[in-house]
């Protein structure tokens, strides 16, 4: 049964790791029960650009407390249509899954789609794909960057809600060393790999080889 998680108060509590000075502000905070449990949804706003962050969190967070989370880039294919390309939405929905779970952990929603490209772009790019580029090779040729994301905000989200220990859920090793370079002490980092669906094994194929993803396609396959 998801737990009640309705009681928990949430105060900002900004790491001795972080900036003096953050660089987004949280403007408001509500209940959230989803499919995999009880979260609580906060949106924040950047007050150096127009960029806005939502994250969902549930449990005692604290900066002791070796804690889940996970940047997770905003994917409409995947996240809302349930696209097979690729393998966002799955691991979205698992990350929400293991912190239902854990009883504990955060997920920073950052909205730049396609790797920082946008919808209309991305879309593009998938023409190109349906022609015989890999998703390197599509935002190469459009003349767009391979992936343009920047994450620093986002860690600057999870030490408002009181982070410093994280134990992060990703294959990315540029989120991992962003997020330390921001200030927070990565003590795991927690693999997120399921089958891949025939549509998108190519894909997780390139981000692995040409992107660096830790990822283990033989086992997955097998």
């Amino acid at each position: 049964m998801p737990s009640n998680i309705y009681n928990v108060e949430v105060e900002p509590l900004v790491s001795e790791n972080a900036s003096p000075e953050l660089s987004v502000e949280r403007v408001a905070v509500a209940n959230l029960p989803t499919e995999w449990g009880d979260f609580r949804i906060a949106g924040y706003r950047s007050k150096t650009s127009n960029e806005e962050f939502v994250v969902i969190f549930k449990g005692d967070l604290r900066p002791d407390v070796p804690t889940l989370a996970r940047i997770h880039s905003q994917c409409l294919t995947g996240d809302v249509f349930a696209s097979t390309k690729c393998d966002c939405g799955v691991q979205l929905h698992r990350t929400m899954q293991l912190i239902e779970t854990e009883g504990r952990g955060a997920i920073v929603y950052q909205q730049q789609e396609g790797r920082g490209i946008g919808i209309i772009n991305k879309i593009r790019a998938y023409e190109l794909q349906d022609k015989g580029a890999d998703t390197v090779e599509a935002n190469e040729r459009l003349g767009l960057a391979v992936d343009a994301r920047e994450y620093r905000q986002c860690a600057e989200v999870l030490f408002d809600l009181g982070l410093r220990k994280v134990r992060v859920i990703s294959n990315n090793p540029g989120k991992l060393r962003a997020l330390e370079e921001a200030g927070l002490e990565i003590v795991e980092r927690v693999a997120i790999e399921m089958a891949p669906s025939e549509p998108a094994a190519r894909y997780l194929q390139t981000k692995r080889e040409k992107l660096g993803h830790l990822l283990d396609l033989e086992n997955l396959t097998k």
